[in-house]
């Protein structure tokens, strides 16, 4: 058989194997057997246990017994599988069998691949862990929080204080406020050979001195379910933003009832297990107490990170967003600050709020900073996420 004969078959047979893992058991006559005594039997065992609803090794939580099995179960999908599809496989055993109860167990969460979600999940369920548990519950959080923060903290620091560095430009300065290196590099093109000198066009001055309330930040996070990634990201940025002299920032959760996590900024660990996921929908008591904290309003952002599926009085919600607006606070809706793409939202909301003058769209951890920059230098939010190839939701729509 030839070089290319011989790719070709194996090219084929790799392509049957992965059908035969993808499809199940169902699928070996169509595809052939794994070999025995292989990885591929374990790997076919850890898919069939999560995905096939008439396993005999269905896993299930709930009892002692299931520990062990659960246990190896989770030592076989991180010996197996990247990262990134552990933590998948993991929020489907979560979502889709009665795993929750397993977090219960030291044992169980040492085991378990810290991600997002799983702080989620036992932010969730942090009033009926068991004290035993809290402890390790502690560690697993502040081990993902700690890993976001090295991802995202310096981005962030950058893009904020950039902004705020250029919004602080003096571009009319007096004589003694001159940057003259600046201002001769940014007028060469002025050279005027006849006179042997530039002449300048434009004068560029040092910065003014950042004050501390330079800009305010309010970030009104809503805390339901659905929002669980969004309030994870959004403890961190708030974290680091706090940290910044020239800016103010504030944390408002809420739920039907509204929490002011101000205080707690220091620390997104202690944000995180103060936040109590779950329960109704009160927007517009958040915003309107999210309005009383404005003291400028030209030099304030506020950002709702909400699906916008409102249990309040929508009139009343719309009619504050429009004061805000109208009185200079730069409102954005952010409908998820996560990385699962476009969320489910209250369409009609959004288009409201877009009508008055309110940006909403969904964005990253990665676009956040670059966005909060946006914002910071007052520019046109909603312009800048269409350059992103982020589609903000348009009024009327």
């Amino acid at each position: 058989m030839s070089s290319d004969s011989s790719l070709k078959a194996n090219q084929d047979q790799e392509q049957l194997r992965r059908w035969r893992l993808v499809l199940g058991e169902a699928a070996e006559e169509s595809c052939g057997a794994l070999t025995a005594n292989s990885p591929d039997i374990r790997i076919d065992n850890a898919l069939t246990a999560l995905y096939d609803a008439d396993s005999k090794t269905h896993l299930r939580g709930g009892s002692g017994s299931s520990s062990p099995r659960v246990a190896r179960w989770l030592g076989d999908i991180r010996q197996y599988f990247p990262a990134a599809i552990v933590q998948v496989m993991q929020k489907d055993a979560f979502e889709r069998l009665d795993l929750k109860s397993m977090l219960f167990e030291k044992e169980m969460l040492e085991a378990v691949q810290p991600d997002v979600h799983l702080v989620a999940t036992l932010i969730s369920l942090r009033g009926v862990i068991p004290a035993k548990t809290k402890e390790t519950a502690h560690l697993v959080v502040r081990k993902v929080v700690d890993e976001l923060m090295k991802r995202l903290e310096e981005p962030m620091r950058s893009a904020v204080a950039g902004a705020l560095n250029r919004a602080v430009r003096n571009n009319r300065p007096r004589y003694v406020e001159i940057d003259w290196l600046r201002t001769i590099r940014a007028n060469l093109r002025h050279w005027q050979e006849d006179y042997r000198s530039i002449i300048p066009q434009t004068l560029i001055g040092f910065g003014r001195k950042a004050q501390r309330s330079q800009r305010e930040v309010i970030l009104c996070i809503d805390q339901s379910g659905s929002m669980a990634a969004s309030v994870v990201y959004s403890s961190i940025f708030g974290a680091v933003m706090a940290s910044l002299p020239a800016v103010k920032t504030h944390m408002v959760v809420f739920d039907t009832a509204v929490v002011d996590m101000t205080e707690q900024l220091d620390d997104p660990v202690d944000v995180l297990f103060g936040v109590q996921l779950g329960g109704g929908t009160d927007i517009n008591r958040a915003v309107g107490y999210c309005q009383s904290l404005v003291r400028e309003p030209r030099n304030t952002i506020l950002i709702l990170i909400s699906d916008l599926y409102e249990g309040g009085v929508e009139n009343n919600l719309l009619q504050r967003a429009n004061e805000l607006v109208q009185s200079g606070v730069q409102f954005i809706t952010l409908l998820a600050l996560s990385d699962e793409g476009a969320p489910s939202y209250d369409h009609q909301l959004a288009a409201k709020l877009a009508a008055l003058g309110v940006p909403s769209f969904a964005c990253s951890p990665d676009q956040f900073p670059m966005m909060m920059a946006a914002a910071i230098r007052r520019e046109d939010v909603g312009l800048w996420a269409a350059q992103q190839g982020i589609v903000p939701v348009r009024a009327g729509s």
